[in-house]
């Protein structure tokens, strides 16, 4: 188990966390959301013994994770870290990028060791290829292959998957994920993205203002959002007198109500549109199956 005890810490005297802790248990994925500037990336790298820690501790099971003033090599073999700078080997190839790390007395089970991350990350054509001829997304991938070769036991992830296009995006997170889960792997992930974390996160955790404001499952916090913050990672919601925080999804056009709204604009979505109305003076929006003319009066209802 992971174990995060009452950490603080700021890069001056301005603290970036605040008491902050929480357990990871062996191949559980937590997610940490925030705004930019939030401590997330922070975190991760305290994790990873990036920097010294003079308030809280840190443990991987019974070991502590230290920083530099203790280890003369940043990090430790039973963790693995990817950052958004990707830190490749730019004139060598995909699976000489993924096989530096496996033993070479084993050339048989190296190779398939290596075949089998290159399909984990979905870049078999590109096996032969060096890195720098690469996408920034294809080198995110790899960067994800290589971490996981020496099956680490707990694997930090930074937006892992910021720079990949949205045609390989979910398929790629059920892969790594999958993976990661199947073979017990602790994976914390610090993202933006809600993708990243509704259907994969075991647990989350909401960091605002240096500190934790919310720990729990991804379903349960989608399902009750304390503050338009956690509410804003989800989905389009409002904040409606008397209701409180009510998804756009939530909010249904009728015929007749004791609510009504005149309609601003609307925005095309796929399978709906967003109907973007003033209610009281402030905009609400609404998720509804058809398009509505601007400025035409409607009625709605809470769901």
């Amino acid at each position: 188990m992971l174990q995060v005890k009452d950490v603080s810490f700021g890069y001056t005297k301005t603290k970036v966390l605040k008491a902050i802790t929480f357990n990871v248990e062996a191949g559980k994925n937590l997610a940490i959301i925030g705004e930019s500037g939030s401590g997330k990336s922070t975190l991760l790298k305290l994790i990873y013994g990036e920097h010294d820690l003079k308030q809280g501790e840190i443990f991987w099971k019974d070991e502590q994770i230290l920083g530099p003033e203790y280890n003369l090599v940043i990090g430790y073999e039973f963790m693995k870290y990817v950052t958004q700078e990707f830190d490749l080997m730019p004139y060598t190839s995909v699976e000489e990028n993924i096989g530096k790390y496996l033993s070479r007395f084993y050339p048989e089970e190296k190779q398939k060791r290596t075949h089998e991350l290159i399909a984990v990350v979905e870049l078999e054509a590109f096996a032969k290829t060096k890195v720098k001829n690469l996408s920034g997304g294809q080198k995110q991938r790899v960067a994800i292959a290589r971490a996981l070769a020496k099956a680490p036991e707990v694997l930090l992830l930074d937006e892992p998957f910021s720079h990949i296009d949205n045609f390989q995006k979910q398929g790629l997170r059920r892969n790594v994920f999958n993976y990661l889960k199947s073979n017990n792997i602790a994976c914390i992930v610090a993202t933006h993205d809600k993708h990243d974390v509704l259907g994969f996160a075991d647990e989350m955790i909401v960091l605002n203002h240096s500190k934790i404001i919310a720990k729990d499952t991804p379903q349960n916090l989608y399902n009750n959002p304390q503050t338009p913050l956690i509410a804003s990672f989800f989905d389009e919601f409002n904040v409606i007198e008397n209701h409180g925080i009510v998804y756009a999804h939530q909010i249904k056009i009728v015929e007749h109500s004791d609510l009504k709204a005149v309609v601003k604009t609307s925005y095309f979505n796929g399978n709906s549109w967003l109907i973007e109305a003033e209610y009281n003076s402030e905009s609400i929006f609404i998720a509804h199956r058809v398009n509505v003319q601007k400025n035409e009066q409607i009625f709605f209802d809470l769901v």
